[in-house]
């Protein structure tokens, strides 16, 4: 089985590839600047393709579904958190909530619609896992919004695609993980401090990136088709649905 993982260089999208590529996936990642994470492998290929240029992702990652064989598996994963202050320039905060937009949402929306058309022209059953957040359910700070509401996007995509394409058995699902011990918490805790991070939790730590790796392990299998549009919680009890 092959997938594609936006975001493959570093945290959960890191994770998730580490997790696949041990279970004998094989993986195309992507990520901004980084470099090839997993040089070593004879199963992973990388992709360097910034997701806020909308025509770099038609060049570099169109292709990808344009082959003999285009992945089983789309894995959206990458994305950004950007502050944007309710009292910045009107200028500033909607550069900053476009960019969200087109990182988060817009670019899982069009891999999405990619993959899809591949797979119905050959007959494929293929699998969409959005990798979405707590923030997109419960909704965030205000300086976050932009985050929130492409989050709980996403989650949207994933309902419409389950609903739409189920009867083709193409599947979709989101993980809405909480804070995860990846860079973006590190860069929390700067922020807000790590007694901020834990002070809502039904447990006493943090979730690590390899139980959302698990968690996508198992929805990349397809062994879970008749949860199709469900979202999975993973945020150490601190958002309860």
């Amino acid at each position: 089985m092959l997938a594609l993982i936006t975001g493959s260089s570093r945290g959960i999208g890191n994770a998730i590839a580490k997790m696949l590529l041990a279970n004998n996936y094989s993986v195309i990642g992507t990520s901004t600047k980084s470099d090839n994470p997993f040089p070593d492998s004879k199963n992973y290929s990388h992709i360097k393709c910034d997701l806020a240029n909308e025509n770099e992702i038609i060049s570099h990652l169109k292709p990808v579904f344009e082959r003999g064989v285009a992945p089983e598996i789309l894995i959206n994963n990458a994305g950004i958190f950007i502050e944007a202050q309710m009292d910045d320039s009107d200028s500033d905060w909607l550069a900053k909530w476009d960019r969200t937009q087109q990182v988060n949402l817009r670019s899982s929306a069009i891999l999405a619609k990619w993959a899809i058309n591949a797979w119905m022209k050959n007959g494929v059953e293929g699998r969409i896992i959005n990798v979405t957040s707590r923030a997109g359910q419960r909704g965030d700070t205000g300086e976050y919004a932009a985050y929130s509401a492409s989050k709980a996007g996403m989650t949207g995509l994933t309902k419409s695609i389950a609903r739409s394409f189920g009867a083709h058995g193409i599947t979709a699902y989101s993980i809405a993980p909480g804070f995860v011990e990846t860079d973006m918490a590190r860069e929390s805790i700067e922020v807000y401090g790590a007694d901020y991070l834990v002070k809502d939790l039904a447990l006493d730590s943090i979730a690590p990136p390899e139980q959302i790796a698990e968690m996508a392990l198992l929805l990349a299998s397809g062994k879970l088709k008749h949860a199709t549009g469900q979202t999975f919680h993973i945020n150490s009890g601190s958002y309860l649905v």
